[in-house]
């Protein structure tokens, strides 16, 4: 497998199980990665075992694969560095790196969420914890991806976007894998949103297998969350396209269908019944589109952007509606023209 000659030196920020498949996926690869992992405890057990039983166990890790608690270290003199931690940690996190770092390394951002108080997407965050990281020096990674599949090389596609051609490439040669394809796009913030939005509607998919509505209803609930999608997009000026595409629609539909996705459990079970504190506490990984959805719903408020299936999924999970009543209030809006309002 190619490795490119400007990057060598890699360090990987985040050790849940979307940060140990990609950490795993470089290592793999041949590279030399420098991990940090904020449990002490996690960071013995992956030295001793060479495994991550916390978050993706029965994935043996390669040697050249190093844990260490140690932020400072893992990102200082490298030519990468990969942030995969929760979308609420981002910026305690990498207010940390701050001045760390080489002047020119290339940032990655794989996570995946909208911070609730400013409602920025994580490139913001970024911009604002990393001073002087330009457009030439920021990427992101998103698209339909469930962590144990890529850690089990099953073929997968992914998007790298970055208002940078060279800098998209270089990260894109990278990742890229014969297992792993990478394609690049100029669009952050559409890519951003649909990996950000479509945990929200996730949620919603999940309700509606919990309540037992069927297929119809789940095919309807992923094609009318998608336009919600793409108007938010515009409204923050994405490219209509990028819906069309991995970041997109492909990821939304991943994480509405597959039996991995941790916010279609919490939906499904909410909408067989629990409380959504219930529901958390039986989880060890975080479920990003809980958060999010107070963030998208604050958001598509401040831009007047019509998202009712997001709204729907923010009041089931902070404001007490049933997820019966919600599906009542949706199907019984004004008719419309499904063209005009897309």
């Amino acid at each position: 497998m190619t490795m490119t000659q400007d990057i060598c030196r890699i360090g990987v920020v985040g050790g849940g199980s979307w940060g140990t498949a990609l950490a795993n996926l470089l290592a793999v690869k041949g590279y030399v990665v420098d991990w940090w992992l904020f449990e002490p405890e996690l960071c013995r057990l992956i030295q001793e075992k060479r495994e991550n039983t916390f978050f993706l166990p029965g994935i043996t890790l390669p040697e050249n694969l190093r844990p260490n608690n140690d932020l400072d270290a893992v990102v200082r003199e490298k030519d990468l560095v990969l942030i995969v931690v929760p979308s609420h940690v981002m910026r305690a996190v990498t207010r940390g790196m701050d001045g760390k770092m080489n002047r020119d390394v290339i940032v990655v951002s794989a996570s995946k969420g909208i911070e609730n108080d400013t409602l920025l997407t994580m490139s913001g965050v970024l911009r604002e914890t990393l001073g002087d990281l330009g457009p030439e020096r920021l990427a992101v990674l998103s698209g339909p991806s469930f962590a144990v599949e890529v850690a089990r090389s099953v073929p997968t596609v992914v998007t790298v976007a970055s208002k940078d051609l060279t800098c998209a490439q270089k990260v894109q040669q990278v990742f890229a894998t014969p297992s792993f394809r990478v394609y690049t796009n100029d669009d952050i913030v559409g890519v951003e949103l649909g990996g950000a939005v479509k945990n929200v509607i996730a949620i919603a998919a999940g309700m509606v297998d919990g309540l037992g509505l069927g297929l119809n209803t789940r095919a309807a609930l992923i094609t009318r969350g998608l336009a919600e999608i793409s108007r938010l997009g515009r409204a923050m000026g994405a490219n209509p396209r990028t819906m069309g595409g991995t970041a997109g629609l492909g990821d939304l539909v991943l994480t509405c269908t597959g039996d991995l996705s941790r916010n279609h459990t919490v939906g499904k079970k909410i909408g067989q019944g629990m409380k959504l504190d219930e529901v958390l506490t039986e989880m060890r990984m975080v479920a990003e589109g809980v958060k999010t959805a107070r963030s998208v719903y604050n958001l598509s408020l401040r831009l007047d952007v019509e998202m009712p299936i997001s709204h729907a999924v923010y009041h089931i999970l902070y404001s007490g509606l049933s997820p019966k009543e919600a599906v009542c209030q949706l199907m019984t809006r004004d008719l419309k023209n499904e063209l005009d309002e897309a």
